[in-house]
């Protein structure tokens, strides 16, 4: 619960939002039963039943996006009925609903939210006392739906900014292993659901150690940024390449059976040995390959494509090892 909070900033503000409904509207409601306004007591109650309502929703399905727009419809409708029935009291509920309806929903659905709510209060005109109060009111609520908006844009950005922070590696570009993780676990379900074939190839950049002893470590950069290109060059856009740790990448071929696999990798290796160089010479790279087994986790697949790198240094370097199920053992290959 604690984790889906912290990471999903929708569902936070939509919990905050339904947890102040709670505290807030619960006891006018019940005020306004006992004092026999029994109109301005349905209409909290309704209220706070379809805020929950929503909520539970969002939990449940997951689904921040339609739940954030009902809230945001609920919250601001439901601050303008108040407002109709009560008269000028109400009119204080309507300014939080004015700023949390941006974050609930996207800028231009909240401002179409935000200025029919404030139209609809003004053409109705009984909760003002006069014209004076209704146009002050109209742009007090103007600036606070400015301000609103201006902070949801800066928020939206600044969360956009971090999340790319945290899963990009800053140096090639590529997608880091925490992005990696979650992406081979998405392959997993899908594999699961629906029946999908998927490969994985984790690759090393031969004595790469030598490469920046020998040249520094901005020939070193230079080398990871080019393979990298050459790996996105000759990949398709459906498969991802994530940086494992170092000079170790991992490329993710979803819809890839053994024999399509082998040949991907092939022809990635021919294209590497003839473009690859640094200052000292050619530049060479082993592969460990993993076709994904059903029912298997990310660590036994990812496990089995490391044994087969470590095979492939072992044996050479500038090799193609391919993990064999453990019920088709066969004799390590070398290179395809």
């Amino acid at each position: 619960m604690l984790y889906r909070l912290k990471t999903d900033f929708r569902l936070s503000i939509m919990t905050l939002l339904g947890a102040s409904a709670i505290l807030g509207i619960t006891p006018f409601a019940v005020m306004r039963f006992l004092q026999g306004n029994v109109v301005a007591g349905i209409v909290d109650t309704s209220i706070l039943l379809a805020i929950i309502s929503g909520l539970a929703y969002a939990w449940i399905t997951g689904d921040t996006r339609r739940s954030g727009l009902l809230l945001a419809i609920v919250a601001c409708g439901g601050a303008v009925a108040v407002g109709a029935v009560v008269g000028e009291p109400g009119l204080f509920w309507l300014y939080p609903c004015l700023v949390t309806s941006f974050f609930l929903t996207n800028p231009k659905i909240a401002t179409l939210i935000n200025v029919a709510a404030v139209v609809t209060l003004m053409i109705h005109g009984v909760a003002f006392s006069s014209d004076l109060q209704m146009w002050s009111f109209a742009a007090t609520a103007l600036v606070v739906s400015a301000c609103a908006c201006v902070f949801a844009y800066r928020n939206a950005d600044q969360r956009r900014r971090l999340e790319h922070l945290a899963t990009i590696d800053p140096l090639t570009g590529v997608k880091n292993r925490r992005s990696m993780d979650e992406e081979l676990q998405l392959a997993i379900y899908s594999a699961d659901r629906n029946r999908a074939p998927y490969g994985l190839a984790l690759l090393d950049i031969d004595h790469f150690k030598a490469v920046n002893d020998t040249y520094g470590h901005v020939v070193g950069d230079q080398v990871l940024s080019e393979l990298v290109a050459m790996i996105e060059q000759n990949t398709r856009k459906t498969d991802q390449l994530f940086r494992y740790g170092g000079e170790e990448f991992v490329l993710l071929l979803p819809g890839v059976d053994e024999t399509s696999l082998r040949a991907v990798i092939h022809n990635l290796q021919q294209v590497l040995r003839k473009y690859m160089h640094a200052p000292g010479g050619p530049i060479t790279v082993s592969f460990g390959i993993a076709i994904l087994q059903p029912g298997e986790a990310v660590d036994a697949w990812l496990g089995r494509a490391d044994a087969a790198l470590y095979q492939a240094k072992e044996t050479g370097r500038d090799k193609v090892v391919f993990s064999e199920p453990a019920a088709k053992k066969v004799p390590a290959e070398g290179v395809v």
